[in-house]
């Protein structure tokens, strides 16, 4: 099976940064723009100078195997496939593969065709589907399969933002981190990574996937309407994006009486720049700038037991007549 996140720099040096950045904002399932004015902002606007900024970012939360979004993914994969042999009696090769840098999604696959292997299993990292994530995965695949004369047999799991078993491990999640934290807060904020407004009214989904996603959880936790809410964060540029935008709900929660909150990013499977630094530091020091009196990010399911009996249980779905 393919394992597959968003991907990372090599290294948290400007030009590997730039490198990855490149190749990400290339992407048309990311930016629809006309490609010979996108291309024209990027090279000459954007990259020179986002790249030493996101670079500084990234020496932040750099770890010794490199991005934590690259250790977290390896570190599931490898508890996944022992889950698959030794609790559901399955030998999978499991590799895993970014959309964007290292290792590529035509490393990861030539790594299981090297082996023999004849059927794959592609999970995508994205809980709530959205054409510039999940989509870009199936892109990605296709192209690397483009240049493959014998190609496997594929599964491709779209989704599981709806998955019960998804939910009740987030929720306990959540539940178990408020239990242990000395603070109670006030309102529990899902904070989604954002997209285009325009994107949704075109047709996709993401928006209604977040939703069913915090719902569903706030079920389970027995939250009342206004003891949670759902933002959206990391906007860029000047489109109108999906709303309320996460930094300035931050900035209003305090003058409306709310000091006390927690946040949680459900989108992701595995911490990484966005959630570590931007989040989980960045929008902390607006809550605080604007009165503010406690911030707490709640940590993606990462590589935790219950997270990976959620993943291989997907996988395993596929399996079944194979």
């Amino acid at each position: 099976m393919l394992l597959v996140n968003l991907g990372t720099p090599d290294n948290p040096d400007t030009k590997s940064v730039k490198q990855y950045l490149k190749q990400f904002l290339s992407d048309p399932r990311v930016i629809d723009y006309p490609r010979w004015l996108w291309q024209i902002i990027l090279n000459l606007a954007i990259l020179p100078i986002r790249s030493p900024k996101v670079a500084k970012a990234y020496q932040s939360i750099w770890q010794d195997g490199g991005s934590p979004l690259r250790v977290i993914t390896y570190a599931q994969a490898k508890a996944m496939a022992a889950l698959l042999k030794n609790e559901h009696g399955i030998e999978v090769a499991v590799e895993v593969a970014m959309t964007y840098g290292n290792p590529s999604m035509a490393q990861g696959l030539e790594k299981l065709l090297d082996r023999g292997i004849e059927r794959i299993v592609v999970l995508p990292l994205y809980p709530q589907y959205s054409a510039t994530t999940t989509a870009a995965v199936y892109d990605a695949l296709a192209d690397a399969m483009a240049k493959v004369r014998d190609i496997p047999e594929v599964r491709f799991i779209k989704h599981y933002a709806h998955e019960p078993k998804y939910l009740k491990v987030l929720a306990q999640s959540i539940a178990d981190f408020r239990a242990q934290s000395e603070t109670k807060s006030e309102l529990l904020m899902f904070s989604f990574h954002g997209l285009p407004k325009r994107y949704v009214e075109l047709g996709d989904p993401y928006k209604a996937e977040c939703e069913l996603t915090a719902k569903g959880v706030a079920d389970i936790l027995g939250l009342k309407a206004d003891e949670y809410c759902i933002c959206y964060q990391s906007r860029v540029g000047k489109e109108e994006w999906l709303q309320p935008y996460t930094d300035k709900t931050l900035e209003a929660l305090p003058g409306k009486g709310v000091k006390k909150v927690d946040l949680v990013c459900p989108a992701f499977a595995a911490d990484c720049l966005e959630t570590l630094e931007e989040i989980a530091e960045e929008n902390k020091a607006v809550f605080l700038a604007a009165g503010g009196e406690s911030y707490q990010y709640i940590p993606a399911l990462n590589d935790s037991p219950k997270h990976i009996e959620v993943l291989t249980s997907l996988v395993a779905e596929q399996l079944n007549g194979w």
